[in-house]
This record gives C-alpha cells, sequence and structure tokens, in this order.
C-alpha cells in the first residue's frame, strides 16, 4: 500500500508540474476554474494538457511491457530496447511515414497499427532466431539476439533515411522522440491500445510469477506456458509499438523503471506491473518538463534526457550482474 501511495503522489506532483511549470507559467487552478484567463486555459487545455497525459501513457507502456518482458525472461536487461522490439516498431512506423501508408478503413491508426505489427514481428523474429542459436533459450542468447536484430533494423531506417526526400525532416524529428505540439488526437489514438495491451499484462500477472520459476514448475502448476507466453508477448509488443508510433523512439524507460520498482517494493507481479505503469508514466512526465525547461526556448528530445538517466542505470544493473555470475 505504501508503494501505491508513493508512486501514485509522485505521478500528481508530475502532472501538476507539467501543466504548471514552462515558458508561461499557469496556476494549476487554470484546470478547473471557468473564470480564468482565455490564454491560460487554451495553454493549459490544448498544449500542456495532452502533452502531459501522452508523455505519461507513453512511459507508463515502455515501463510495464519493460517489467513483463524481464520477468518473462527472468533477466533485468531486457526491455523492448534492448530486446529490438523497439527498433521494429521504429521500422514499421518509418515505413508508414516514408511509402506514406494510409489505409482507409484504419486512418488515423495506421501508423500505430503498422508500428504494433514490426514490433510483434520483430519479437517473433528474435525469439525463433535465438531457439535456432540455443535450444536450451538462455536469456543471453535471447538478449544478444536481440542487439543484433536492433542492428540490423537500424541499418534499415538508415536506408531509407538516405532514399527519403521530403519526408526526412518528419522522420528525423520523428526519431529522436519527443511528444511535443502532438495534441489530443494522439491521445485518442493511443489510448485504447494502451489499454487492450496493459490488461493482456495484467492478466498474466499471476503466470509471470509462475515463470519466474522456471517454464517446468509453472507447467507443473498448470499455467499454459505457450499460449500465456504468446499473449505476454502480444501485450508487450501491442504497447511497445504503440509508445514508439506517438513519440518516435525513447529508450531506457523500460529498462530503469521495472528495476527500480523491484529493488524498492519487490517482485511480486501483481505489483510490479500496476507500480511500473505509475511510476513509468511520472518519470517520462518529468523527463519531458526537463527537457522542454532546461535551455529553454530551445527544445531537447525527450529520447535525450531518458539516455542520460538509462545510460549509467543501465551499466549499475549489469555490473551487478556480472558480479553475481549473471549475463
Amino acid at each position: 500500500m505504501i508503494g501505491y501511495i508513493m508512486s501514485i503522489s509522485v505521478l500528481l506532483l508530475a502532472i501538476w508540474l507539467g501543466v504548471s511549470v514552462g515558458s508561461v507559467k499557469v496556476p494549476i487552478q487554470t484546470l478547473w476554474d471557468t473564470g480564468a484567463d482565455a490564454i491560460a486555459t487554451n495553454i493549459v487545455w490544448k498544449i500542456r494538457m495532452p502533452r502531459v497525459v501522452l508523455a505519461g501513457l507513453v512511459g507508463a507502456s515502455l515501463a510495464i511491457a519493460g517489467a513483463a518482458f524481464q520477468s518473462l525472461l527472468k533477466n533485468p536487461l531486457a526491455d523492448p530496447y534492448t530486446l529490438g522490439v523497439s527498433s521494429g516498431a521504429s521500422v514499421g512506423a518509418v515505413a508508414t511515414l516514408f511509402f506514406g501508408i494510409s489505409i482507409p478503413f484504419l486512418g488515423i491508426f495506421t501508423l500505430p497499427v503498422f508500428s504494433m505489427v514490426g514490433a510483434l514481428v520483430t519479437m517473433l523474429l528474435v525469439i525463433s532466431f535465438a531457439k535456432l542459436v540455443d535450444r536450451g533459450m538462455k536469456m543471453e542468447t535471447i538478449i544478444l539476439t536481440g542487439i543484433i536484430f536492433s542492428s540490423f533494423l537500424g541499418s534499415v531506417i538508415s536506408l531509407m533515411i538516405a532514399l527519403t526526400g521530403e519526408e526526412l525532416r518528419q522522420i528525423i524529428g520523428w526519431l529522436l522522440g519527443s511528444v511535443s505540439m502532438r495534441g489530443w488526437s494522439f491521445v485518442q489514438m493511443a489510448l485504447p491500445f494502451v489499454i487492450i495491451g496493459t490488461l493482456l499484462l495484467w492478466i498474466n500477472r499471476r503466470e509471470l510469477n509462475a515463470m519466474l520459476f522456471g517454464e517446468e514448475r509453472a507447467k507443473h502448476l498448470g499455467v499454459d506456458v505457450k499460449k500465456r507466453k504468446m499473449m505476454i508477448l502480444i501485450g508487450g509488443s501491442m504497447l511497445t509499438g504503440t509508445a514508439v508510433s506517438v513519440s518516435g523512439t525513447i529508450g531506457f524507460v523500460g529498462l530503469v523503471v521495472p528495476h527500480m520498482t523491484r529493488l524498492l517494493f519487490g517482485s511480486d507481479n501483481r505489483h510490479v506491473l500496476p507500480l511500473s505503469f505509475i511510476n513509468g508514466a511520472s518519470l517520462l512526465i518529468i523527463c519531458d518538463l526537463v527537457s522542454r525547461t532546461i535551455i529553454s526556448p530551445t527544445e531537447l528530445p525527450i529520447g535525450v534526457i531518458t539516455a542520460f538517466i538509462g545510460a549509467p542505470v543501465f551499466a549499475f544493473i549489469f555490473f551487478k550482474q556480472r558480479k553475481k555470475g549473471g549475463v
């Protein structure tokens, strides 16, 4: 209970700062004051609030997906970024922008759908290739396979950038990672997929706990391992694809947040998943606030801020695992 109180308090503080602080300081009561200044109301409801909500959804999606992948693969170094899922989602989204793909019955959902398909296909390819290399499916094999696929898919993205014309600015801006000037339409586009992906992971929280003790043990406990693994992979890929499609590539959130959540509140996935969701939202809202205020009026890509935080934490986790004799 203390963990939830602390996490929700930090999230509310992050939302308050995200809405209030900026080049123009706006009091938080503007949210409910019907007599507030029209300019301040527009700043809050048309610019800052959709940005804060979208940052929260992206951070929450990446964090809970990272928590699920880490539990499924039993490795704290696993996340959508290191497993290549983020790169797969990026290829799907960049291909959509590069070829100008628009499917009529999908409309604005074309980009997130293609991004999710890219994420899921990449995850399946990583698992399949790792199984060919090592039938025991050791965790280090899966992670190294993810890094190989991530490098290859990065070169595919570079090729599309090299061949692009007018779309170059749009693709480069998107790849750097940002939630600025997205508006409520992006929130509406992401929300259904975030809800579905989160529910898929949430209903498998007990199965994730069982699989922490090994697949054979989980089978003895009555878990349909193959079915549950596929549900978790689909849910994690859906969340990653959605996050990437609306914000670009933002690394390390899915690595740092679940790891810190486990350190602070234990490893029970019944709590790790929801707490990672909340803390991931808080982290990215704060990172976005820093990105737009640290050298105001210039705005840094949000991916730069998360990398500054995430890279040292990644090194720390890796060092700890090596000391324990892990990956």
